[in-house]
């Protein structure tokens, strides 16, 4: 299970977020009337489709021994507040020499990506006041 923890003080939407062995700063763009120190939370959310998508396509390839000597996963999210819907658009840039069919059966990995699962999926959240 993934645990994190979320703190902000006084500042303006400066938040510290927390695991058991990692620290970064979230924040809001200057726009927004953020201080722009980090990542926003939509970019958080982008970046984490972003990092499990390569992630499990290295893993998947360094499994079966295919030449792929990087990818690049860009992510872009955009929300549509008046309709409730969410939109992430994935590109994936696969370098090294592979075949049609493992370039084929690596886009079907991508989109089975734990994260993307989630994303997909029906969520529950379940929230409490202390």
């Amino acid at each position: 299970m993934a645990k994190v923890q979320a703190h902000i003080g006084n500042e303006t939407y400066t938040t510290s977020i927390k695991t058991s062995a990692h620290e970064i700063i979230a924040d809001e763009p200057k726009d927004k009337g953020g201080l722009d120190l980090g990542f926003s939370p939509a970019e958080l959310l982008a970046a984490s489709l972003s990092a499990c998508t390569s992630v499990t396509l290295r893993m998947y390839a360094n499994r079966k021994g295919w030449d792929l000597q990087g990818i690049t996963t860009n992510v872009s999210f955009e929300r549509d507040t008046l309709n409730n819907t969410s939109q992430f658009t994935v590109h994936i840039r696969l370098e090294g020499n592979l075949s049609p069919e493992e370039r084929s059966r690596l886009l079907h990995v991508a989109e089975n990506c734990p994260i993307h699962k989630t994303l997909t999926n029906p969520i529950q959240i379940e929230t409490e006041l202390s």
